[in-house]
């Protein structure tokens, strides 16, 4: 009997002791065993450098060995060149590590996003722990948010627009950041019934504009114009965001929103110059406005004023011309009273009234005064107003002359020119443009019959942009693009005159009229210029006169 309850204690205890090792091995190697966590601000800036630091602990009494560490960085996190989002340290950088031990490593990287979002950190140690084969891991992550990013983000819009009006809105920015911002993108999404028609800067696309470069201390405005057309008392919302574009990723860090009630129109004012609605002033034009006001409202207006305000340097003031209105120098604006004017006076519901003043565009402007030249009006009727821009055509000229003595080939021949001898002359071409940009500029012109060419051509290397066609006997001189603020191109060539028999004491045509063009790109216009014809007199060259221009 005692055998037996000796053997059923030993069963029990070896059950036991089976049981409490298998017990042992589930649970020794717990999350507690490792200790693993991240300690990194819990808020941060944007592009602020954050140092992640991944501290692990043993509290087991077993060594860990083949410890290996993945941290993976916050999406977006800016690192240092040819470091990856995701770090993986092996055994051969990491040592086993023993009861008790506690290590550190840290992580560096700038913060990436907008502003609010969080940003999580993760963590994750795997081990196999002595005398046993399998593996092990703990994780951890770490959530920190971006604050307010000090970047000023908004939009500037009326918040009531009459229908079917101009609407014009601005995106303003500015940057307190201790970082540059480089490559913005700034989106907006137009509510519907909008049409958008222009903006400045240019944009990318319609609703969308990309600057490279952001520095600390430094904003600046995109201004938007188009009709927005819907009910009256509708509402509409404009969306607007900024973000960067970083490697092929978008991403947002602000967004904002404005909101427009549309309004029954009153009053349309418009305006016509040299009875042209898109007119384009030349320097020196005398420009006639004519300003019209219709009455598009529900009840009739009386006692009105219209003012005109003229602004720009390109104006001569002293030429201002007004019916019926009062102007006044110091403010430059013109003043029509209802007095005077019967239709300000009284309108009537659709009728329509006008009022005119002539002024001229300075002849001289001073191409260092500014680029894209224009001339603004600002017509203000009944508390409303309207701003006309009117775009000024750029200047665009070439002088021709011709020499027989020059330094730049060296001409020969009888001068005065003698019949069955051939004698060489020097052309020049000056070309100037004075105000806007100039896309595909040309200078042409035709050679008489009995001219040639001899090849001589001065720059060399706008060899290639001087063409000729023999049949139609026309010189193309391919300028391309010229920029603003007087920029002046040139060329010369050689051409060779051989009087015939018949042309005895005749004096001969060398090259005749150059004309000039190319496409201004602020107006869109085409602009033109010309330069007499030059003849064997060669009223440009001092030492031939007349009488040498005569064949002999």
């Amino acid at each position: 009997m005692l055998r037996k309850i000796l053997l059923a204690l030993i069963v029990v205890f070896i059950f036991l002791a089976l049981a409490g090792a298998w017990y042992w091995q589930k649970n020794i190697y717990s999350r507690e065993i490792l200790k693993i966590e991240i300690i990194a601000p819990k808020e941060v800036d944007l592009f602020e450098e954050v140092e992640y630091t991944v501290k692990y602990k043993n509290n087991g009494n077993i060594r860990l060995e083949e410890p290996r560490l993945i941290f993976e960085f916050p999406e977006y996190t800016i690192l240092e060149d040819g470091k990856e989002r995701r770090i993986d340290i092996g055994k051969d950088e990491l040592s086993d590590i023993y009861p008790g031990e506690e290590r550190t490593i840290s992580f560096k990287g700038r913060i990436v996003g907008g502003e609010g979002e969080v940003k999580t950190a993760k963590a994750l140690l795997s081990y196999r722990p002595k005398n046993l084969k399998p593996r092990y891991e703990s994780s951890t992550s770490f959530a920190s948010v971006i604050k307010q990013i000090p970047v000023t983000f908004d939009i500037d819009l009326p918040s009531r627009v009459e229908a079917g009006r101009e609407v014009r809105a601005s995106l303003n920015y500015f940057s307190n950041l201790n970082y540059p911002l480089m490559d913005l993108v700034f989106k907006v999404n137009y509510p519907s019934g909008f049409r958008f028609t222009e903006s400045s800067p240019l944009p990318f696309d319609d609703n969308e504009w990309h600057i490279s470069l952001l520095n600390r201390s430094e904003g600046g405005r995109i201004e938007i114009k188009g009709e927005l057309g819907g009910e009256v008392r509708d509402q509409r919302v404009f969306y607007a965001e900024l973000g960067i574009q970083q490697d092929n990723n978008y991403i947002i860090l602000k967004k904002t929103s404005k909101g427009v009630e549309i309004t029954r129109p009153s009053l349309h004012i418009f305006q016509r110059i040299n009875n042209s609605d898109r007119y384009a002033a030349n320097p020196g034009d005398l420009l006639r406005y004519e300003i019209f006001f219709r009455n598009i409202g529900g009840e009739p207006f009386s006692d009105l004023f219209l003012v005109s305000r003229l602004n720009g340097d390109f104006f001569d003031f002293e030429s201002v011309r007004a019916e019926y209105g009062q102007y006044n120098s110091s403010d430059k604006t013109i003043i029509w009273d209802w007095r005077d004017v019967p239709s300000l006076r009284f309108l009537n519901e659709g009728e329509e009234g006008k009022v005119e003043f002539w002024v001229r565009v300075r002849n001289n402007i001073d191409p260092g005064l500014s680029e894209n030249f224009s001339l603004k009006n600002h017509v203000s009727v009944a508390r409303i107003s309207e701003e006309f821009i009117t775009k000024i055509n750029t200047r665009l000229s070439v002088s021709q002359k011709g020499y027989y003595r020059d330094d730049v080939f060296g001409n020969t021949g009888p001068v005065p020119p003698k019949v069955g001898e051939k004698t060489t002359y020097t052309i020049t071409w000056q070309a100037e443009n004075w105000y806007n940009n100039v896309r595909d500029a040309k200078v042409k012109a035709f050679l008489p019959e009995n001219i040639s060419l001899t090849g001589k051509i001065f720059p060399e290397e706008e060899t290639i942009n001087f063409t000729f066609d023999s049949q139609s006997r026309e010189i193309i001189w391919n300028i391309g693009d010229i920029s603003a603020q007087k920029t002046i191109r040139s060329i010369a060539f050689q051409v060779a005159l051989t009087p015939l028999p018949g042309q005895l004491g005749e004096t001969l045509q060398i090259i005749h009229s150059a004309r000039i063009s190319g496409d201004d790109m602020w107006t869109e216009n085409s602009i033109q210029g010309a330069s007499p014809g030059i003849d064997t007199t060669l009223t440009h060259d001092d030492s031939v006169s007349i009488e040498d221009g005569v064949v002999e």
